[in-house]
């Protein structure tokens, strides 16, 4: 490939609206453009490395005994219905209808489909476990799109799906699939990723597994423990709190508290301790509108994914009017009103006297002793892990809070679609049973994206060999010059003839500087410099872009010195 035919566009300025480094490099450097919220055509520098990308996961996967396979990117309601997705999604899913008024949707994920492909294969307990898996283009119409591909309603995603007759067959699978996950990304050079557990969240089930890239540019929250190999999403993380009664139990008081509506507020009036508060949280169900509040300690705040899954359906944030049975800014547990569900966090426990809304304008409770002065109190893990909090594996105050991008995650389903889709096979002993199913996703374009935000400078990408757009950039400084562009010419034929994905810059009239910053941009790991000065000393001028390796070598050993620095990067890579 020659640099002047490329298609694309390479500038120094960084535009406006790209927040992250990795968006304006790629739009800086020819690898993608802007066509709507969240979505992006692709230049073929970015298509190149999302092929290798592809192409790393291809071998893996079947590597594992998947089989490759592709669903319709439209499928009919019906089938989302079965599962019963259609009407429990929210609006991420695009519904439509054709022209014959049926009703359709837009594929965001393809579990519905992977089980309408094999029921009818999957009826014999013979022909279990398989696996299929497809890379194919996909729609989810996120609400908040952002940092280019980190964050699309458009994308490339590899989903595979895994049918098994026990759940002891799945969890070897799941091992298998875990173990393959961390080749695949070791393969596109970022080993450092670590997993976490999940929430399993719309996909369902019970045990699922996100792998991170540790990154302060990432919007998923992880919690880490410095003293053991505890890991969780802050959705999933465990909340442990340790109250210790202080014996001032005090009777309950409701105390005027005029125009003091936050905890804060109303604590400073109070003259008392955040930690000795109740805060209240106020959400609302989105079929029925019916008033959820979350009660915690004043300095925690509520998870609201825990908080959902307890609920058991979609809740979001009250609005709370004049004829609403609460009120707003003085809510509290006693004596809260019996047409609103309510919940106890833990971390309420043990504390003998809290402050607490009087569910009275104006007014809140001082001395509430909850085993006291309520009945059959439960206490519910729905707040956020705080920094420096226990840690549920170790028990040790070691928790740290990471942000973190999602470049994976695996799910065991366990029979949430093969049931009720009525996918079943015959055992053995001629009985019927449903298959149980795992699931494992790799967003493409963001598994690129995050490596580009891992492994750059500030002049642009440093692309790990494996799935650098090029192996070798060739730049010929002064074209003009005859020898030059002999030399130059011969070695890009030749590294051609040896098989090394190579683009050569030969263009007419460019200055070295624009060629050196164009080629910082693409982030291909070899670069050799052919220029006239060099010639001189009959050397060609070879580096690596991630400036480990620098060296003047005789033109007669450039070939054999690139081919044995492409054996070394690919080396390096680990697995």
């Amino acid at each position: 490939m020659k640099l002047k035919n490329l298609v694309g566009q390479r500038f120094k300025e960084r535009p406006a609206d790209c927040v992250i480094d990795s968006h304006a490099l790629m739009v800086r450097g020819g690898y993608m453009k802007y066509v709507g919220n969240g979505i992006f055509s692709e230049f073929p520098v970015l298509n190149r490395v999302t092929r290798k990308i592809e192409n790393i996961i291809r071998e893996e996967m079947d590597g594992i005994d998947g089989q490759e396979v592709l669903f319709p990117v439209v499928m009919p309601a019906e089938l989302w219905q079965e599962s019963g997705r259609y009407e429990s999604i929210g609006s991420e899913l695009v519904r439509f209808q054709d022209r014959s008024k049926s009703k359709m949707v837009l594929g965001m994920t393809h579990e519905e489909a992977a089980v309408h492909l094999v029921r009818e294969y999957g009826q014999s307990y013979q022909q279990y476990p398989f696996m299929i898996y497809q890379i194919q283009r996909k729609f989810r119409d996120e609400a908040r799109p952002r940092a280019g591909m980190i964050r699309v309603r458009e994308f490339t995603m590899k989903d595979a799906y895994s049918f098994h007759t026990s759940q002891e067959d799945l969890e070897q699978y799941y091992q298998k699939c875990y173990d393959a996950y961390n080749r695949i990304f070791a393969r596109a050079g970022i080993p450092e990723v670590v997993t976490v557990a999940s929430d399993s969240g719309m996909m369902g089930g019970s045990i699922s597994h996100e792998y991170m890239l540790l990154n302060e540019v990432g919007e998923d929250t992880i919690v880490l423990c410095d003293e053991c190999d505890y890991r969780a999403n802050m959705e999933a993380a465990e909340n442990i709190v340790t109250n210790f009664a202080d014996g001032n139990l005090q009777e309950l008081q409701c105390i005027e508290t005029p125009d003091c509506k936050t905890i804060e507020e109303v604590c400073a009036f109070l003259k008392s301790d955040v930690t000795t508060s109740c805060k209240a949280v106020v959400y609302q169900k989105n079929m029925n509108d019916a008033f959820v509040v979350a009660f915690v300690r004043g300095d925690y705040e509520v998870n609201e994914t825990k908080l959902r899954n307890l609920v058991g359906e979609d809740i979001h944030p009250a609005e709370i009017t004049e004829d609403a049975p609460l009120v707003a800014g003085y809510i509290g547990p006693f004596g809260i009103s019996d047409k609103v569900t309510y919940y106890l966090d833990a971390s309420l426990k043990g504390i003998d006297s809290l402050v607490a809304g009087a569910n009275k304008e104006g007014y809140h409770y001082a001395g509430l002793n909850l085993e006291r002065d309520l009945e059959n109190v439960t206490y519910v893990d729905i707040a956020k892990v705080k920094e420096g909090g226990i840690c549920p594996c170790c028990g040790k105050p070691a928790l740290a809070i990471k942000r973190g991008i999602e470049v994976g995650n695996i799910f065991q389903l366990g029979t949430k679609y093969t049931k009720s889709m009525n996918m079943q096979y015959v055992d053995k002993d001629g009985e019927m049973h449903y298959p149980i199913m795992g699931c494992y996703g790799i967003g493409v374009g963001r598994l690129a994206a995050s490596v580009c935000e891992a492994k750059h400078d500030d002049y642009g990408p440093i692309w790990p060999i494996s799935i650098a757009p090029w192996e070798v950039h060739v730049c010929c400084i002064r074209p003009d010059d005859e020898e030059a562009k002999r030399i130059a010419d011969d070695l890009y034929e030749e590294l051609q003839k040896n098989h090394v994905d190579v683009i050569y810059d030969d263009r007419e009239g460019v200055r070295a500087g624009q060629m050196f910053a164009d080629a910082d941009l693409l982030g291909v790991p070899i670069r050799v410099v052919v220029s006239p000065r060099n010639l001189q000393e009959g050397k060609l001028e070879i580096s690596t872009r991630d400036k480990s390796v620098k060296e003047m070598v005789d033109i007669a050993d450039g070939l054999e010195y690139i081919l044995g620095l492409k054996r070394t990067l690919f080396g390096a890579i680990s697995v």
